[in-house]
């Protein structure tokens, strides 16, 4: 008796952990779908491998349970009708950068990019640890998204030019590629800033339809051949210091995935967040070298009173922008006062470093 007892409870406890096997196998083989798209021509350096990497890295973080496919510009929507798209529900993803939207809401700005503002590492650290993150949730909440950094470029160049920059006359009438904040402070200088996505600029700039062209830096710039439609090569990218790249997530489709998936996605957009970054850091300086020596890129610095002019002016933007309706100030005061506390710090630890480095 006591035998056939003990059988039968072997038994039941095998079915129990067969039954549980087989809900883990059908879990396992849960098969979550996505598609991303993106504003970037497809696996171009830097910004489209970044939604490669970001994709490849959901896909085996996640044991293959969620597979993202990435679209680049215009294979499945226009570079700029990335975030209605992702809005609407057509992809569950995309990657593009916040001022690319400044039509649909101007403080989006903030979240992407300040002319003369925070650096990469104090938009990250204004992001994960000064409350920056949280209002960029609030503001996207109105729109179905959930936002995430995922990739910097770190401070830009200033732009390619076809003439010399000597003063703030030569930007009179000067048409320029150039997004966001940047593009209206350039338009109050004198100039005529105008949105093209990336995919255009050579043959825009090289026909002579803009002037002047920015676009990111070395890296990406080389990979364009803009050394070929241009001869001034400008610095510094005042407009964007420290440009946030980001994962826009439809919420709905990521409120429809199991806890651990969530935390994968929002996990892999931090790891191409910080690698992106690297990744600039260590392309720049060969694709800098390359330009000026094998190409004879002239390399030219802003004139101060050029800076001065513009940073007046990018403070009178950046005020009236502020001052739009009481969310744009909340978010200009934090962004404010986090930028107050990071220029002391960074003054005696990242300036004094370089200007050490730099004399001794």
């Amino acid at each position: 008796m006591q035998r056939r007892d003990f059988i039968k409870k072997v038994g039941a406890a095998s079915v129990a952990l067969g039954t549980g096997l087989a809900m883990t196998n059908v879990q396992a083989r849960a098969d979550f779908k996505w598609k991303m798209v993106t504003t970037w021509p497809k696996n171009f350096p830097g910004l489209g491998t970044a939604a490669n990497n970001l994709a490849r890295l959901i896909g085996e973080m996640s044991g293959g349970r969620m597979q993202v496919k990435v679209y680049g510009a215009k294979e499945l929507v226009p570079a700029f009708g990335v975030f209605d798209a992702v809005s609407r529900g057509t992809a569950e993803m995309g990657h593009g950068s916040a001022y690319y939207w400044k039509g649909k809401m101007e403080v989006g700005q903030f979240f992407s990019t300040v002319p003369f503002g925070l650096t990469a590492q104090e938009m990250n650290a204004w992001m994960y640890h000064g409350g920056g993150l949280q209002l960029w949730t609030e503001l996207y909440d109105n729109f179905g998204l959930i936002p995430a950094p995922a990739g910097n470029t770190g401070v830009q160049m200033g732009g390619w030019f076809n003439k010399e920059i000597n003063s703030v006359a030569d930007l009179e009438g000067l048409k320029m590629r150039i997004p966001g904040l940047g593009g209206e402070v350039l338009k109050r200088a004198g100039g005529t800033p105008v949105n093209l996505p990336g995919g255009e600029l050579f043959t825009s700039l090289k026909s002579g339809a803009i002037d002047a062209t920015e676009w990111v830096g070395p890296y990406n710039d080389l990979a364009f051949g803009l050394y070929r439609a241009a001869k001034y090569y400008y610095y510094p990218g005042f407009h964007e210091p420290g440009t946030i790249l980001e994962a826009m997530i439809n919420k709905e489709a990521f409120n429809a995935l199991p806890k651990d998936l969530q935390s994968i996605v929002m996990n892999a957009c931090k790891v191409v967040n910080q690698d992106l970054l690297a990744e600039y850091t260590a392309r720049n300086p060969a694709a800098l070298h390359e330009l000026l020596t094998k190409h004879k890129v002239q390399l030219r610095a802003y004139p101060d009173d050029v800076l001065k002019k513009l940073r007046k002016i990018s403070n009178e933007v950046v005020a009236e922008l502020a001052d739009k309706d009481d969310f744009s100030r909340k978010v200009y005061q934090s962004y404010k006062q986090f930028y107050d506390n990071a220029l002391l710090w960074s003054d005696i630890s990242e300036r004094a470093y370089l200007d050490a480095r730099a004399r001794v």
